[in-house]
């Protein structure tokens, strides 16, 4: 078994076809059929189906410990320049979007000065995207609401925010004293994030503690969509206190809500094996740049800070 065999398995699991795959490692598509027979050979199994180049079930085991190899060969190299004061390598971080408003900046300035030699690469999503790529490989580590489900990552608190109805000031929620309570907000269709995401599991839970099921008028997985809709005059919704913007808040307003937690941000990482020296250094770097920042968004809490109850 070769380690050029197991690229072009990875290839095409992550390009879709042979050709793309061949193009990605900078030879011919001859040379990755080649590859793949010869692995195929050796493993007395199919691995990708020819005719859809979709991969089998075997070819799929086959994969996710490619990745793990693979990886471990490219943190070989990183771990010796280590050696040398002199960490350079690329790392891949998923970042949900409304922490990268504000931690990427910090991130990179202190990547400057520090790890000038680190390429960092930053992926944003939701949990629901970011979580299966870090548990297979994809990405190196990932900043994440909690709760985290995959038992194979572990995760560090980053900071906890508030959840807040974000609506327009002229409307009838805004004019309202105080922070509102769950049996005002069921009054109103909401914008919501979709059910099952660890933000509307915390949103859910804490109404439905007061005997309270909110009226969704849309559910979406994508907050950045949500906020986009509210501002657009599609309605009010419940989201992090990061996405009202300073920009904004002459026409929206953030209201807080009555008995809910906080969400909390982590840091996730693979619970097995050794990350290579340049995902350690962003890994230790990240958490010191969030602790350390002052100026923090409005509804941000950092560790050593309690939240206000």
């Amino acid at each position: 078994m070769e380690i050029r065999q197991l690229e072009a398995l990875v290839g095409i699991a992550d390009h879709g076809t042979f050709s793309n795959a061949a193009e990605v490692l900078g030879t011919v598509q001859s040379n990755i059929s080649n590859r793949i027979a010869r692995l195929e050979d050796e493993l007395g199994t199919e691995l990708v189906n020819r005719a859809t180049g979709q991969l089998s079930e075997s070819g799929a085991i086959v994969v996710d410990r490619a990745r793990r190899i693979l990886g471990e060969l490219g943190a070989i190299a990183a771990d010796v320049s280590e050696l040398n004061a002199d960490i350079r390598g690329e790392v891949v971080l998923g970042m949900i979007g409304t922490a990268g408003r504000w931690i990427v900046p910090l991130l990179l300035d202190a990547l400057k000065s520090n790890y000038p030699q680190i390429a960092l690469r930053i992926i944003e999503g939701s949990n629901s995207v970011l979580e299966p790529q870090l548990v297979h490989g994809r990405l190196d580590l990932a900043v994440l609401a909690w709760p985290v489900d995959a038992p194979e990552l572990s995760e560090v608190e980053l900071f906890t925010e508030d959840l807040v109805v974000i609506v327009d000031r002229r409307h009838s929620l805004a004019q309202l004293p105080g922070p509102v309570d769950f049996a005002t907000l069921a009054q109103y269709e909401l914008l919501l994030p979709f059910r099952g995401t660890p933000i509307r599991r915390e949103i859910d839970e804490a109404s439905r503690a007061q005997g309270i099921e909110l009226v969704p008028l849309i559910e979406l997985d994508g907050l950045r969509t949500i906020a986009s809709l509210t501002f657009d005059g599609y309605g009010p919704s419940i989201l992090p206190a990061t996405m009202l913007s300073s920009h904004l808040r002459d026409k929206f307003v953030a209201v807080h809500i009555d008995e809910i937690d906080h969400r909390r941000v982590v840091l996730a990482s693979r619970r097995f094996g050794f990350p290579a020296a340049p995902v350690r250094a962003i890994h230790t770097l990240l958490i010191d740049v969030v602790k350390r920042a002052t100026n923090i968004p409005d509804g941000v809490y950092l560790p050593n800070a309690a939240p206000p109850q």
